[in-house]
């Protein structure tokens, strides 16, 4: 049962908070994900919200200002979790933050459809104290599927506000702020308690009686007693410092055995029980969990079929790719026509106001025509984007990351490594970054390794360039095969890194299945326009950059043109040439241009431009002049595989910590990428494509 105390006498951070209670409130949003706690900060903060990184890593921070009634308060979202028990690092960030930070509130948002659940996470957020406002979201859903949840009760239940929201609509969000502000004026005052059972209560009591206030500082003596139990991984190196360190371990030794030998399972195992048993009484007193709604079975019996499942799959994801070039291809032809336009129109110009030829070349044919060439591939991007989104939103992509589970088990990685892989297809820094939510470190570093053979969006523009010069017809199905090709790669580079790592722990894979819900159109859209505005980010720091880089080296020295061999461009490209003929592009031009895409792979394209000479009118043709279906395959592939970009070696290199591993992976992909080209170009040719 649930019950309220007094704080003991090293938990004072009820009092700290309330004798100096800040002038502009920090509130933080916390919840499980998929909750609603994204909608919930954008409704609260609008526009005065910025993304930055945790102090000492790289997780994304989200921090916004709230202005409300002539009142303003700073809000904090932290990452989603479902608890505070594992060793994953955007728990660690959400936890820290809480206990260390001390938010005059914290606002637990809650999926009110999935009560049981997201329950679990709010009796760990008030066992630590946390001065908690419950936002209970998607109430509208949740009385679309006939629950009627019992708002009062559930307050009076667990000692704090609780307040219906539907953020994604703005539905309770006034209310939801007043109330954060009104608890933003009270103490900690109290502590709530489960019942472990009497043989963990008194090991949990001995333990908090002999923990010095150095040692909790500030934190709850029972908090950081159960945490002990749980065997957390912090707290136990906090220990190794202490100064009764060898009374505590010895007290805590004799505690684990007593409830091992009482309970017959882990305490960590009891604690966890313990915390679901209240979280599902709790959620039952106040209103039924429902089920997924018959609809969302009925599709989930087909689209989750053992035989089904798969073909489902990849039926849609090359259902995707035809989609987005069939409807992006007016807006990347209007794109290419005004950047041409433009081009002559600033070219014309300029030799009219008598400007050298030098710096109009540099402006028009450098500039210009590097940077608008990969703009140029903007629209199938965002239209990839907006795909991806609308899957998300619809609910399928969570059941994607089901059937992934049994095949992730086969290679030798947790089920949730699909989540960094997919995020790949963003970004690969991205995806590698969201490793740290996978809690064995072998799981961490084989996705790393594996990540950059996942095709990111920097890609895209080299392949709808080649496949719309020589594959119109088939530009989906081209591109659906190079995705298809790098999601192959990688589960096989897994599976070969798993032979010689030390197998981990297992562990369970938990996932929420979300019913199947109509796309909201500005939520998707937002999720486009974020996940899109790197690339014209990217267009404009380091594409412009590059292709300035590359201007001038292909005009120095001086006498020498884009078009010339004798270039410094065209010597460095003409050192690559003789190991990529066997590919088949064995020339100057795409040797440069492999080299300029190791900084990022739109340069591939930005390279070409501007070394043919023609900008981004004309690009086509020069491709189709200088290369042939079967070698842009080949090219195609290598472009696919070889070195990570500039941006994702760094983080490969920061979140393995190792030189060693950096540099295996780039000489891995390098050397993956020539061989597979070299065999689509040598096998197509005795197969007698040209």
């Amino acid at each position: 049962m649930a019950t309220w105390q007094v704080l003991e006498p090293c938990q004072e951070v009820g009092e700290m908070m309330s004798a100096t209670m800040q002038t502009t409130p920090i509130i933080a949003i916390a919840g499980n994900p998929n909750s609603g706690k994204t909608a919930l900060f954008n409704a609260m903060t609008g526009a005065r919200q910025h993304v930055a990184n945790w102090p000492g890593v790289t997780v994304e921070k989200k921090e916004g200002t709230l202005i409300k009634d002539g009142r303003s308060a700073q809000v904090v979202d932290l990452p989603g979790t479902y608890a505070f028990s594992s060793r994953a690092i955007d728990e660690t960030i959400a936890r820290d933050f809480i206990l260390w930070e001390e938010p005059d509130v914290v606002i637990n948002v809650v999926d009110a459809t999935n009560l049981e659940r997201n329950l679990y996470l709010t009796v760990q957020l008030l066992e630590m104290g946390a001065p908690l406002v419950l936002a209970l979201n998607m109430m509208d859903e949740a009385e679309d599927l006939g629950l009627a949840i019992d708002v009062s009760k559930l307050s009076e239940t667990l000692g704090i506000p609780v307040v219906p929201t539907a953020a994604v609509w703005g539905k309770g969000v006034d209310e939801l702020i007043a109330a954060a502000f009104t608890r933003a004026g009270k103490p900690r005052a109290q502590d709530f308690r489960i019942d472990y059972g009497p043989v963990a209560e008194d090991g949990i009591a001995r333990l908090a009686r002999i923990l010095t206030p150095e040692f909790c500082r500030g934190r709850s003596s029972r908090w950081v007693a159960i945490k002990l139990l749980e065997q957390d991984p912090a707290i136990l190196k906090e220990l190794e410092s202490s100064a009764n360190m060898t009374a505590v371990k010895s007290e805590l030794d004799q505690a684990l055995t007593a409830i091992r030998d009482a309970a017959g399972q882990e305490p960590a195992d009891l604690i966890t029980e313990k915390r679901y048993d209240l979280a599902a009484s709790i959620a039952k007193s106040v209103g039924a969990e429902p089920e997924l709604p018959r609809s969302s079975h009925a599709i989930d019996r087909i689209a989750l079929h053992p035989w089904l499942a798969y073909p489902i799959f990849l039926a849609i994801i090359w259902a995707i790719f035809q989609v987005t070039f069939t409807v992006s291809e007016p807006l990347t032809e209007a794109a290419g026509s005004l950047i041409e336009r433009l081009g002559s129109t600033i070219g014309n110009f300029l030799a009219g106001a008598g400007v050298p030829d030098l710096i109009i070349g540099l402006l028009v044919d450098g500039i210009l025509g590097g940077v608008g060439a990969v703009l140029e591939f903007a629209p199938p991007i965002f239209m990839l984007f907006l795909m991806i989104s609308l899957l998300e939103d619809v609910g399928y992509m969570a059941r994607a990351a089901l059937l992934s589970d049994r095949l992730m088990r086969a290679i030798g990685l947790h089920g949730k490594a699909f989540i960094p892989m997919i995020l790949g297809f963003g970004c690969n820094v991205t995806g590698i970054l969201a490793t740290r939510t996978l809690d064995s470190r072998r799981d961490r570093l084989i996705t790393i390794l594996v990540n950059p053979l996942m095709s990111c969006a920097a890609r895209l523009p080299v392949y709808v360039l080649f496949a719309t010069a020589f594959f119109t017809s088939h530009r989906g199905l081209v591109v659906f095969s190079l995705y298809f090709l790098g999601v192959v790669l990688a589960l096989i580079a897994a599976k070969v890194l798993s032979l010689f790592l030390e197998e981990g722990e297992a562990a369970s894979f938990v996932l929420e299945l979300p019913p199947y819900r109509l796309p909201r159109l500005s939520g998707v859209a937002i999720q486009t326009w974020e996940r899109g505005k790197e690339f014209i980010h990217r267009a404009g720091t380091i594409i412009l950059t590059a292709v300035v880089v590359v201007w001038a080296l292909s005009n120095l020295p001086p006498g020498t043109g884009p078009d010339s061999p004798n270039s410094l461009v065209g010597r460095i490209g003409g050192l690559l040439a003789p190991i990529l003929r066997p590919a088949g592009f064995g020339t100057w031009q795409a040797g440069a241009a492999l080299i300029f895409g190791g900084i990022a792979k739109e340069l591939i394209v930005g390279t070409l431009a501007v070394l043919y000479g023609t900008g981004e009118a004309g690009l086509i043709e020069a491709i189709r002049a200088n290369w042939t279906p079967l070698s842009a395959y080949a090219f195609l592939v290598m472009s696919l595989v070889y070195i990570p970009c500039a941006a994702t070696i760094a983080a490969i290199r920061t979140e393995t910590g190792s030189r060693k591993w950096t540099a295996v992976t780039v000489a891995y992909t390098l050397l993956l990428g020539w061989t597979l080209a070299v065999i689509v170009y040598q096998g197509g040719r005795l197969l007698g494509f040209s």
